[in-house]
């Protein structure tokens, strides 16, 4: 997809791509913003160790086949939000859904690079993770952010998503939202 980045005339590829070992200095980079800025490490597949690359990737391929994935987890996909040769954002694709994914974190979760935000890549990101989605058989993706994170919710509703409930998630300490895009489930 070609896509012209930050209102300038610089023209940038931005494609949603699997993992890959060329992209892991750039893949780091990203991880360390997220750290060095004291950020919550959203999708949570940024907290899987990476110091041996090659084993991450393959913990990340065994994840999407459902392969080492621990108890009450399901099979996710994890993807690249990349520009050029920088990985902007990372999402994370829950293939079915448990009763605890129904009431906090849904089917997608995602990332944008903290140096990167403010010029729509979230809703990018978003909109090339349903597509994947879409492509895997799930009609009906659930999303949930804080109430607080005006910024997610404001993604969510730019890619369709329907607001379906608000709840108090005591072990969060804050107001959850439930956003479905398709037809609610």
């Amino acid at each position: 997809m070609i896509r012209r980045v930050g209102g300038n005339s610089r023209i940038a590829v931005l494609a949603l791509e699997g993992p890959s070992p060329g992209l892991k200095d750039s893949y780091r980079s990203l991880v360390r913003e997220f750290t060095d800025r004291g950020e919550p490490l959203v999708p949570f597949p940024l907290s899987f160790a990476n110091e041996n690359f090659e084993a991450f990737l393959a913990q990340l391929a065994g994840c999407a086949q459902g392969i080492g994935i621990p108890p009450g987890f399901v099979p996710h996909s994890t993807f690249w939000l990349v520009e050029g040769d920088e990985v902007v954002g990372v999402s994370n694709l829950r293939h079915r859904l448990t009763d605890a994914l129904r009431v906090e974190g849904g089917h997608i979760g995602y990332g944008i690079r903290p140096t990167a935000r403010g010029r729509g890549l979230g809703r990018e990101i978003l909109r090339l993770t349903l597509a994947e989605a879409r492509r895997r058989g799930i009609a009906s993706v659930l999303l949930t952010c804080a109430k607080a994170n005006a910024a997610s919710a404001a993604v969510i509703a730019a890619n369709g998503g329907r607001l379906a409930s608000e709840e108090f998630v005591a072990s969060r300490g804050e107001v959850l939202q439930r956003w479905w895009i398709g037809e609610e489930a």
